[in-house]
């Protein structure tokens, strides 16, 4: 087995790397004066079974470049089997058509990886289930809720706390999270007017007197999360958290948070964070590299992944 990283989340890599026992290949990624990227694999790959890790992340274009151009080279390398590892999948918000004329994004990507030279796709909580549907190659989607459930229970234990859906859309991830701790659950009704604006409309459940744990699976500018804990203090709630699996984190979340009713965020590491985010009291986060190196262990084995749903 060999793993490749990119830029993207460097960290991330290097840890899978060290639990696996198994050093980052050598490559060379260049930009030329006019940002063109270029890679060059440093050792050779012919007949290896090669894992790549990108998470698409901001830039996301530059991070998705860098990504097939990695697997073009491997491809024209010989390697025997190329994983791309995408802890965070990139454009997974453009799953369908919104509006008239406008592009499903999503499955574009998947073209793009797939023509690339991609035998396999290993990624981390798509934002919806049917973009596995985009691929003609293999796709192993892991899950955040064993991760995030051991978490909940080490923390706050089983007590007062309720899971909390911040959309219809997330109940499924609400649920199972809910069901793993023993808590109740609850669902906020929202409106999106356009994208990145939010407005909530209705709570489902009672909220009164509890501790809530909002569970989702991307912030980005963290105007839902911030109006949903408005929401959810107006209604009586003792504490508001949040779990998410990947940490966007644009322009403004970090003020918006920190002038919310928020408690915590408790994010994973699929998206390296920067400097404001790092330094934000009211973030932590969780890695995810014991779980994608064990993923990683199990398909070089041929192995199940499935077990580790569970």
């Amino acid at each position: 087995m060999k793993i490749l990283s990119g830029n993207s989340n460097v960290p991330l890599s290097d840890a899978v790397a060290r639990i696996l026992g198994v050093p980052l290949a050598q490559a060379s990624i260049k930009r030329f004066s006019d940002k063109e990227v270029f890679v060059e694999i440093l050792e050779n790959v012919r007949g290896e079974d090669v894992f790549v890790i990108q998470s698409t992340s901001y830039p996301a274009n530059d991070h998705l470049m860098e990504l097939l151009i990695m697997l073009d080279a491997l491809k024209r390398g010989s390697a025997r089997r190329i994983t791309a590892v995408l802890p965070y999948y990139g454009y997974a918000r453009q799953d369908r058509k919104t509006s008239p004329r406008s592009p499903v994004s999503a499955k574009l990507t998947a073209n793009l990886i797939t023509v690339a030279g991609a035998s396999r796709v290993l990624t981390f909580d798509l934002h919806s289930a049917q973009i596995q549907g985009f691929f003609d190659i293999p796709l192993d989607n892991l899950f955040a809720s064993p991760v995030f459930s051991q978490d909940i229970l080490k923390e706050y234990g089983r007590g007062n706390v309720m899971v909390v859906s911040p959309d219809i859309g997330g109940v499924g991830r609400a649920r199972s999270i809910a069901k793993r701790i023993d808590g109740d659950l609850a669902i906020i009704d929202k409106r999106r007017e356009r994208p990145g604006v939010s407005e909530v409309v209705n709570i489902i459940g009672d909220v009164k007197g509890r501790d809530l744990i909002l569970v989702d699976d991307i912030v980005d500018t963290a105007g839902t999360l911030c109006n949903a804990s408005d929401a959810l203090r107006e209604a009586g709630a003792l504490s508001v958290r949040a779990y998410v699996t990947h940490g966007v984190l644009s322009s403004p979340a970090v003020e918006r948070i920190m002038a919310s009713p928020i408690h915590q965020i408790v994010a994973t590491d699929s998206i390296q964070g920067c400097e404001e985010v790092m330094n934000c009291s009211k973030i932590r986060f969780l890695s995810i590299a014991p779980l994608l190196a064990e993923a990683i262990k199990r398909i070089s084995e041929e192995r199940s992944v499935s077990v580790l749903f569970d």
